[in-house]
């Protein structure tokens, strides 16, 4: 039976991209796969009615959105990996291939299931939509199948699927609203009974302007807990593989210690946690970092609704997930979500302490989170000094000077060096050398970097959001700093953000150093915009719609850069692929493994040598024999040398290991793009490399003085995602002197 119809399949495949081909469809086939400006003209449309459409505008972009996000990377992505069928041109000959290949398996078709999905949600909302939806579903899966790239029961088990999790959503949202609606939020359920007939009534009468805080602080833990699951079955699905600052610290959790050489060992705790959780894969590397946004979440939630109104709480809290930092802090584990996290509940216990009423032992909930905070990133240790500016800039403030509370706070925060001062003392102060190095504090001023700073600022915490926060830290100065909650929220934010700044005048500054004053500088963005609104500006309302919109959007193609090669009908090269750094990273360490296993196969004992630190973590968590020996017997290794750059020069290395052979693996740097670039990419010339002759990259002269000879194996690429990610050169480094 299942052969018989397998057989069918074909056949019914065969008759459409072959039999059924003609010149007109030849044109029309791969322009209906991806219809240039389609998406462009979708978004517009989803703009105007978040803007106009009312609550059924609205409604229906949102159900869109979570039909089409958890359609596509839950359930579609989840079952292409499951069933693992090849596609057509894959698994059969003579196919007449006329679109981009695609980089995933080919059962269901993601194309027939996400217009299948938004044909049955317009349906709901827009029935006169079924005109040009149903007809355009139809023939994007016909062509789906004409241009190669599926099998016909491909398209049809997607169009099946995409219709019934666009109705569960749909369908389902509105059960559970009429569930837990009046329960939750009687307000707006007694004005909106159904979220599939979206009919909005009048308010009732005698409602008082403050009575729905609640239901936007409810509404609030039902966003973080969304945001929760869906940051975790993301992680699971691991689209992404890890960084190489996270593959690094996960090394580091294997050997506590006091400190490391360049961060704190607060990341080495949470890494240890996490793994030994979940065991040592990308989920449990990552584990917590949507945990920590969740909490930093609750916090956030809180305090603004409690000192401010329910309301804007929940705005600042969509803010914070459609920013692509802070989304970004929510999905990778650095020591980022540990220091935001700590620096905001020390700012939150800090507000309370420093209150008229303020207790001592608020004040040590200040110093604990302090302590900890430094402990998880250098950068907290600079909290003091916008503790000093809030206590200059607000007098009601100092007379907490006169008690012991603060005093205490700083004391425990200050015991919450030590630690990393005794490893310091035991290593020549090795950090400290470190961390002015990264500040480039050692060079003289040749470079200002202030407009490619404020540049990569306003990228990375949304270009409109930026701005406003900065208009905000401004305006608010210049209005005579007469409220006590915006003058706080300042001093715990603008004085990091103005300290970089001044040192964006001499150094090159990366976006996330700024990370612990995202937080206060978006509650006082919060708090001064919010006033305005209620002052009457006309714009604030369309704006932080669209500002939302698109936001939310750069947050998911970030997630998801394939995206954006579908949307623009083209494989974006690497340069251009925002997570070419969290790929590839597998397909390197089989290479170099098989590397490794042919010269061990030749003679003596061999083990892989790197000359970055990146490469050598990267390696030892992708490759399984290098993993399983990590503590013990390590079979990769950062090449020793008479410096110490990074942590590995700490630990046990390979010299005691005489006459065995070594694979040495050297990266080999992506150039910037030439000036053709866009005519690069246009065409999708995969040869974006230059090609340099391997003598321009040597051994170091450490490792050219500990081996006896060497073979230069040459310059290999490495392909993931159908593009190349990055070159590596390898040596076999034959008899360790």
């Amino acid at each position: 039976m299942v052969n018989a119809l397998s057989s069918v399949d074909v056949s019914l495949f065969r008759f459409i991209n072959s039999s059924f081909s003609n010149s007109f469809f030849d044109w029309l086939m791969p322009w209906a796969s991806n219809p240039p400006g389609l998406v462009a003209l979708l978004l517009l449309v989803c703009l105007a009615l978040l803007w106009k459409g009312g609550a059924r505008g609205r409604l229906c972009v949102l159900m869109l959105a979570l039909a089409l996000v958890l359609g596509n990377w839950l359930i579609c992505d989840s079952l292409k990996h499951a069933v693992a069928r090849l596609r057509p041109f894959q698994a059969l000959a003579d196919v007449h291939l006329r679109a981009g290949p695609g980089g995933s398996f080919s059962m269901p078709s993601s194309h027939a299931a996400n217009w299948f999905s938004a044909v049955v949600i317009l349906l709901v909302y827009y029935r006169r939509t079924i005109w040009w939806t149903l007809p355009s579903a139809l023939l994007v899966c016909l062509s789906r199948v004409y241009n190669g790239v599926h099998y016909p029961s491909d398209v049809l088990a997607g169009a099946l699927l995409g219709a019934g999790y666009g109705a569960g959503v749909l369908w389902g949202l509105d059960a559970l609203w009429q569930s837990l609606g009046p329960r939750w939020f009687p307000i707006w359920h007694a004005r909106l009974p159904s979220l599939a007939r979206p009919l909005v009534k009048e308010r009732p009468p005698g409602t008082a302007p403050g009575a729905t805080d609640s239901h936007w602080l409810r509404l609030g833990y039902v966003l973080i807990a969304l945001s929760l699951g869906l940051g975790l079955a993301y992680l699971a699905t691991s689209k992404i593989e890890l960084s190489e600052d996270e593959a690094y610290q996960w090394i580091w959790s294997k050997h506590p210690a006091l400190s490391y050489y360049s961060k704190p060992p607060m990341i080495a705790v949470a890494q240890f946690l996490g793994t030994h959780i979940w065991g040592d894969n990308e989920f449990g590397v990552r584990f917590l970092s949507p945990v920590i946004a969740a909490v930093l979440s609750i916090l956030v939630l809180r305090f603004l609704a409690r000192e401010a109104c329910g309301r804007l709480a929940f705005i600042v809290l969509v803010i914070m997930n459609v920013t692509p930092l802070t989304a970004l802090g929510a999905t990778v584990m650095t020591v980022d979500p540990l220091s935001v996290l700590f620096w905001t509940a020390a700012m939150l216990a800090g507000w309370r302490a420093a209150q008229p009423d303020g207790v001592t032992r608020q004040w040590l909930w200040v110093g604990l989170w302090m302590a900890l905070g430094f402990l998880s990133k250098y950068t907290n240790l600079f909290q003091y000094v916008c503790w000093g500016v809030f206590f200059f800039l607000w007098p009601p403030a100092r007379r907490h000077l006169r008690r012991p509370g603060p005093y205490w706070a700083a004391l425990l925060g200050l015991l919450g060096t030590l630690p990393v001062v005794i490893w310091n003392a035991q290593h020549h102060w090795i950090t400290v050398e470190h961390v002015a190095t990264d500040g480039q504090l050692d060079q003289a001023w040749r470079h200002i970097y202030v407009v490619p700073f404020l540049l990569e600022e306003a990228g990375a915490l949304h270009p409109v959001f930026f701005v406003a926060a900065l208009w905000a830290a401004v305006a608010f100065w210049r209005r005579g700093r007469r409220d006590p909650l915006q003058l706080f929220l300042f001093s715990m934010g603008a004085p990091l953000f103005v300290f970089y700044f001044l040192l964006s005048c001499h150094s090159q500054i990366l976006a996330n150093w700024i990370a612990p004053a995202v937080i206060p500088l978006f509650c006082l963005m919060g708090v001064y915009w919010w006033k305005r609104w209620g002052e009457g500006v006309k714009l604030l309302q369309p704006l932080l719609m669209v500002s939302v919109a698109v936001g939310a959007l750069a947050v998911i193609f970030m997630h998801d850069s394939n995206l954006a090669g579908k949307v623009l009908g083209r494989k974006l090269p690497a340069r251009l692929d925002i997570l070419h750094r969290v790929r590839g990273w597998k397909e390197m360490a089989q290479l170099v493994g098989e590397a490794r296993q042919k010269l061990q196969d030749q003679g003596p004992p061999a083990f892989i040598l790197c000359e970055h630190y990146g490469f050598t973590s990267q390696i030892t968590f992708y490759l399984p024999e290098a993993k399983s020996r990590v503590v013990s017997d390590p079979l990769v290794f950062f090449y020793a040398s008479r410096h110490p750059w990074n942590q590995f020069y700490f630990w046990p290395n390979y010299l005691n290991r005489p006459g065995q052979n070594a694979l040495f693996v050297r990266q080999i740097s992506l150039p910037s793009l030439r000036p053709g670039w866009f005519s690069l990419w246009w065409n999708n010339d995969p040869d974006i490399f230059t090609h340099d002759k391997p003598s321009q990259w040597p051994l170091p002269p450490e490792v050219r003085n500990q081996f006896d000879s060497f073979t230069d194996l040459g310059v290999k690429d490495i392909v993931a995602n159908g593009a190349v990610v990055r070159r590596v050169q390898l040596f076999e480094c034959h008899h360790l002197r």
